[in-house]
């Protein structure tokens, strides 16, 4: 018998890291703001599984200026999006699998 959550991916288990890459999958980047709007998790929530998804390079930060205003944006790494595309086909295949 095939191990049929061989493809799922431990740094995708967390809602909130799942959401990052969702996002991040149709979007050519989000900053911070937005990915906490549209999530709706705390600064520190959102910071450590953004921290979770860089320390594996599933995502790139871009830390910059706007006037005097900090403002960070994240971005999908082709390694992060083929990985995530590996996880959500796993994730399938283990729905379909009765």
């Amino acid at each position: 018998m095939k191990n049929i959550i061989l493809h799922i991916n431990k740094a995708f288990d967390h809602r909130i890291r799942l959401g990052i890459m969702s996002i991040l999958m149709v979007n050519e980047y989000a900053d911070f703001n937005t990915l906490k709007e549209l999530l709706g998790a705390t600064d520190g929530n959102l910071a450590s599984h953004t921290k979770s998804l860089e320390k594996v390079d599933f995502i790139k930060v871009e830390k910059q200026f706007i006037g005097r205003k900090p403002n960070t944006k994240y971005y999908a790494t082709e390694l992060g999006k083929q990985e995530f595309k590996k996880h959500i086909e796993a994730l399938e295949k283990l729905i379909k699998n009765k």
